[in-house]
């Protein structure tokens, strides 16, 4: 059973907002989805699928096995945007730490992937789970460096034959861990969800507006949204409310009075582009170090041509020092300054992309000498993210109820918004919009089968639009 007459409001058209339109339209509930630019999912930028979140050694084993399942039903629902290369995790000599400090986590993750598989053989989507991790001794290191690039790669030494010719083995320690994270493609994603929505009867969609005033109606009744479109207001009655603004998510707060503790955090990626490296397929390259001091965490993420995505996770390159702001007593919304707000809205000066993303080359290529020549390849990957709470190191969280009828949504990683859908799903059955028999094992089927050329051609006029090479739109390697 499903209540066609009740009328659901989607604030916010990112990965939650577009995910939970997507899915409760499928379902047949009338759903609206406001968004404020004009097209989906482009907030922060997102590269990789966390799934067991072995880039943050500072989390918690509880969040990194919910992570694992999180990302292996996100890919299950969204197959698609999926880039299938492995993520190689390096410990620089700097680093306190050993590579041997890892492996207690890897093995545990190794054992929840294979009861995973055991409670449903559809899960299997990140390879056989023993073959969850690999580890390298620096003598593998230097045998596969003799090997010639494979063109295609098929196996973990494929892969790996890109870092042994690249790293400077003096600079690292061993063994190297490659382990089965794949990439995700944001503009894919964009492309995918904007097809779907475009055929889907159940769900109006509403770019280039923004939501300015909210209503309670009397005796739970429900919701008059007003909202700003083509330069006029409008007002409509909802029954239930969705807040995905993502790091506006406060604002909405604000006007429904609804109780909060949250943080926003502005980040940024930066895109570089290598000549030497066009024509080689490298895995990502995670490599360790302390947040926030100049041994930050560096991130090395590819794409096809040469283009790749970088993190440093300094507050000269990705994190910026007054870029983590808190809600405060007057109001939900945390205060970014004005120069974030200048570069989310408008956008980056040619100094500041220029200076920032030779900083984030010079970064990773202390462990990969030869990218030092490469250059900017384009406009940076930025937004700001919302973290509820007062947690910074946040990494797993779904959703809250702070009102009736009215649902925030507080991912900080995309893959958690299966688990988001599946708490509001649970809410929509106890208010009788759906019957008890929709249960989160629908979550992962999808029967989203989109053309891959036009999935691609799509994704490639998204990226062209905001400024970016068409290449980031394309995955590195072949669908398994």
């Amino acid at each position: 059973m499903i209540d066609k007459n009740v009328k659901i409001a989607i604030i916010g058209g990112g990965v939650a907002g577009s995910s939970a339109a997507l899915y409760f339209g499928k379902l047949g509930l009338d759903v609206t989805l406001i968004e404020k630019e004009e097209s989906l999912i482009s907030g922060p930028p997102f590269c990789h699928l966390h799934a067991g979140g072995n880039l943050y050694r500072e989390i918690s084993d509880e969040q990194c096995v919910t992570l694992l399942k999180q990302s292996i039903d996100f890919l299950r629902f969204y197959p698609y945007i999926v880039d299938y290369r492995p993520t190689v995790i390096v410990l620089p000599k700097s680093d306190k730490k050993t590579p041997l400090d890892l492996l207690p986590r890897l093995d545990l993750l190794t054992k929840e992937y294979e009861k995973l598989i055991h409670e449903d053989s559809h899960n299997e989507v990140l390879g056989e789970s023993k073959e969850y991790y690999k580890s390298y001794s620096r003598d593998e290191i230097k045998q596969l460096k003799k090997k010639a690039y494979a063109s295609t790669p098929m196996t973990s030494d494929d892969w790996m034959t890109a870092v042994a010719k690249n790293i400077g083995l003096d600079k690292v320690q061993f063994p190297l861990i490659m382990v089965q994270e794949y990439g995700l493609n944001l503009f894919r994603l964009a492309a995918g969800v904007a097809l779907d929505l475009e055929h889907l009867k159940t769900v109006t969609l509403h770019t280039q507006s923004i939501v300015h005033n909210i209503q309670e109606l009397p005796e739970d009744k429900g919701w008059i949204l007003s909202y700003i479109k083509d330069e006029k207001s409008r007002k409509e009655k909802f029954d239930y409310i969705i807040n995905a603004a993502g790091f506006r998510t406060g604002k909405i707060d604000d006007l429904l009075g609804a109780p909060c503790e949250s943080m926003v955090e502005f980040k940024a990626a930066y895109v570089s582009h290598s000549n030497k490296y066009e024509n080689i397929k490298f895995p990502e390259i995670i490599f360790h170090g302390e947040r926030g001091t100049p041994q930050g965490m560096g991130q090395f993420t590819p794409y096809p041509n040469g283009y790749f995505q970088l993190h440093g996770m300094t507050n000269y390159i990705t994190l910026y020092e007054d870029g983590l702001v808190a809600n405060s007593a007057l109001s939900c919304q945390p205060h970014l300054g004005q120069d974030f707000i200048d570069k989310i809205e408008n956008d980056w000066t040619k100094d500041e992309t220029q200076k920032r993303t030779d900083s984030a080359i010079k970064h990773l290529s202390q462990f990969i000498p030869d990218f030092s020549l490469a250059d900017v390849g384009s406009r940076p990957l930025f937004g700001a993210q919302q973290i509820p709470g007062d947690d910074p190191t946040l990494r797993v969280a779904e959703v809250t109820f702070a009102r009736k009828r009215y649902a925030r949504c507080e991912i900080v990683k995309v893959s958690s918004v299966l688990d988001m859908i599946d708490a509001i799903t649970s809410q929509f059955i106890d208010l009788g919009y759906l019957d008890e028999n929709i249960r989160k094992k629908n979550l992962t089927k999808t029967d989203t089968i989109h053309e891959e050329s036009t999935l691609r051609l799509k994704a490639e006029s998204i990226a062209k639009r905001r400024g970016y090479p068409t290449s980031l739109a394309n995955r590195t390697t072949v669908v398994q």
